[in-house]
């Protein structure tokens, strides 16, 4: 079973089973994949160079809007035009995290800095809100009757929603996890808390 990430004086730690490393790379890469933008070829090479999408839209798949949410509920003009000026590198900003974690999935021992604490945690934060659109998580309540999903053994091969909660669960612990490690990181100083000065590391 995994082990929780915890702050020490070379930076921040964790470690997975072969199995987790697989679920964590298989998420980390299935949001990529969601995040990656639709290529026309019709695209002004100047205005993707300066991460502007001309036609950026307000995306059809709930699960992506939570991920570029609209910057304004109540001016529709004003939300596409921050999307139009923004979005592309969000979702780059976003992408790269998330491929950053995945690479510090190489071995069962993860060791991160400041910066590749940073990654994990913006890469946890939006497989957590991909599957909470997926499991139609919108409010307290939502939660806590996903969060009453526990046991592994009680889920059946065709339980895909059971398997999403525990996927869920897991995710959300391990976020937590990660953001306790890193308060306490802060609590012992900035330049003593950032780690050993690397993105992430395979080994401790």
């Amino acid at each position: 079973m995994a082990e929780p990430f915890t702050y020490g004086r070379r930076g921040i730690s964790g470690r997975f089973e072969d199995a987790e490393r697989e679920l964590l790379r298989g998420l980390f890469r299935d949001v990529v994949a969601l995040l990656e933008p639709d290529e026309t070829p019709e695209e002004d090479p100047l205005a993707a160079l300066v991460g502007i999408s001309p036609e950026a839209t307000e995306p059809e798949d709930p699960a992506l809007l939570r991920l570029l949410p609209n910057a304004s509920k109540d001016d529709a003009e004003e939300a596409r035009e921050f999307r139009r000026l923004t979005e592309r590198s969000l979702r780059e900003s976003k992408a790269g995290a998330l491929r950053a974690a995945s690479l510090g999935l190489e071995s069962r021992d993860v060791l991160l800095d400041a910066a590749g604490a940073e990654h994990w945690a913006t890469a946890l934060t939006d497989v957590r809100l991909v599957l909470a659109e997926r499991l139609g998580i919108h409010s307290e309540e939502d939660a806590e009757k996903i969060h009453g999903v526990t046991d592994w053994s009680d889920v059946g091969d065709d339980d895909v929603d059971a398997y999403l909660a525990l996927v869920y669960n897991f995710v959300t612990w391990l976020q937590t996890t990660l953001v306790d490690a890193m308060l306490a990181g802060y609590r012992a100083g900035g330049a003593r808390g950032t780690g050993p000065g690397e993105g992430s590391r395979g080994s401790r």
